[in-house]
């Protein structure tokens, strides 16, 4: 099964007032396996940065100038998350963005049907815990030491672990797939499966004088059931 993890940036928390997406980021995931698969984008917002933003994802006015409006990339981004569901975390905050700024290019909204809260699920399955991305990635082992500020492409990469984790989990590390950017040497040290000590495999079978004793066993049972 295909899904998407995404996770965005903004100027602000609500876009009915005026805010808007600055970055989105997505990762492909195939039956809970990281395929290497990626969107990522910036976009002018064609509006100030608040200062409290700024400071929360490092993303200046300066830096967003010179990068393509929503709309220009809108394509390329329905192409690549097609029709499959779509994980965040706080999910309805991201699908508001997302939809707003479809719509604002006058393209149709993505169904909330297809949306998968990560903030719901760790509700559910650790009432009464801390539920932020830094906290889940805490509770089961993910490294984020290079999260000094959000990202959106980052988020989206811790936001994927944590995701197995919580349906179902499998060994933090391993990694089946590594994807085909310039850094992918590095992601393939950093995913790579932890290799422990061959054990040979401990004969076995029975030896002939186990089996005597079986057929000996067999022989004094009174109408056993596969003979009858």
């Amino acid at each position: 099964m295909r899904e998407i993890i995404f996770d965005t940036e903004t100027t602000g928390l609500d876009p009915n007032t005026g805010d808007r997406m600055v970055e989105i980021g997505c990762i492909e995931m195939v039956n809970r396996v990281a395929t290497g698969r990626t969107f990522h984008e910036y976009f002018n917002p064609d509006r100030d940065m608040p200062m409290e933003a700024e400071k929360v994802h490092g993303l200046s006015i300066g830096f967003l100038s010179d990068k393509p409006r929503f709309a220009e990339k809108a394509a390329a981004l329905l192409d690549f998350i097609a029709d499959d569901p779509l994980v965040a975390h706080n999910a309805q905050f991201d699908f508001g963005f997302l939809n707003f700024e479809l719509a604002a290019c006058g393209r149709e909204p993505v169904s909330t049907d297809r949306m998968v809260d990560t903030l719901v699920l760790a509700r559910r399955r650790h009432p009464g815990a801390k539920h932020s991305l830094d906290a889940l990635c805490t509770r089961y082992g993910v490294d984020r030491s290079q999260r000094t500020l959000h990202g959106a492409l980052l988020d989206a990469e811790l936001l994927a672990q944590v995701y197995v984790e919580l349906t179902g989990g499998r060994q933090i590390g391993l990694q089946l797939a590594v994807d085909n950017t310039d850094d992918s040497a590095a992601q393939a040290t950093r995913f790579a499966p932890r290799i422990g000590e061959y054990r040979h495999p401990r004969p076995h079978a029975a030896s002939e004088a186990e089996l005597a004793r079986h057929k000996a066993f067999l022989e004094t049972l009174d109408t056993p059931l596969w003979t009858s």
